[in-house]
């Protein structure tokens, strides 16, 4: 009798520790709450460095890395413990200048120098939007939810020379601008996945996603100039247009970024 009494106390008190609240030893709470904001990177320099220094191959120290194949900056903001909008966003504008040297045309006694100078520019803007809902009462989670984006791309280069155009070689091409047709995306998706709370408000997961991509590009062009002896000739050369549209797993509709792939949330 005193054995039995033993055994359920015993089983009692194990239930009742895995059971206790979510808390750490300072009493953070280690699940996310109403409010909080999350971030998702991207997990494998982190992996791969833990798996380095414990089998003592040695390991480059992580960087911080883009989740996903947008290179949008996703984030999360929790309504409560169980539902979360979540978001990306990318705006990125560049251009950069690049100079050649090149000898004067026609050549001069000492040599002479002019620049051949190219020049590009781009445009790459990814917005992401959906909800989350949430299921489990220990440090791991699982989620469902669905999002929808929308992404596009542009490209420039513009190449000007240094020589006049009446000392290029007659009938020779030299290409002036070259525009990469714009391209559109629009797609949804459903996910499922998991996290896995390893410290207070930090976790990795990974997720599946299924749903749809449309893109279109648009016409592009090259422009270049020729000298026939007398003046300068313009030629434009078209590109095609073209489109897709697939329904399919992630790791084929890459918009949202490839499936099952890990990732490390902070929350805050």
């Amino acid at each position: 009798m005193k054995k039995s009494g033993l055994v359920i106390a015993l089983a009692f008190g194990i239930t009742s520790a895995f059971a206790q609240d979510l808390t750490s030893k300072k009493g953070e709470p280690i699940l996310p709450e109403a409010g909080d904001w999350s971030i998702g990177i991207d997990a494998t320099p982190f992996l791969t460095y833990a798996g380095g220094f414990l089998s003592g191959a040695g390991a480059t120290a992580p960087t911080m890395g883009f989740f996903g194949t947008s290179n949008a900056i996703l984030g999360k903001k929790f309504i409560d413990e169980k539902t979360a909008y979540r978001g990306g966003l990318r705006l990125g504008f560049g251009s950069s200048k690049s100079a050649v040297k090149v000898a004067t045309n026609p050549a001069t006694t000492p040599t002479t120098y002019v620049d051949d100078v190219t020049k590009t520019s781009g445009t790459n803007i990814a917005l992401t939007a959906g909800k989350e809902y949430r299921k489990g009462k220990t440090r791991l989670q699982g989620y469902y939810g669905a999002e929808a984006g929308i992404f596009l791309s542009t490209g420039k280069t513009t190449y000007t020379y240094g020589n006049a155009a009446s000392t290029w070689t007659i009938g020779k091409p030299h290409a002036t601008e070259a525009k990469i047709g714009a391209t559109f995306g629009l797609g949804a998706r459903a996910f499922i996945g998991a996290e896995y709370f390893i410290f207070p408000k930090m976790a990795i997961g990974g997720e599946f996603g299924w749903g749809l991509l449309l893109t279109t590009t648009g016409e592009g062009q090259t422009v270049s100039e020729s000298w026939d002896g007398t003046k300068t000739t313009q030629t434009t050369v078209k590109t095609g247009k073209s489109s897709s549209f697939i329904i399919d797993t992630d790791n084929q509709n890459s918009m949202f970024g490839p499936a099952a792939a890990i990732h490390l949330s902070l929350h805050f």
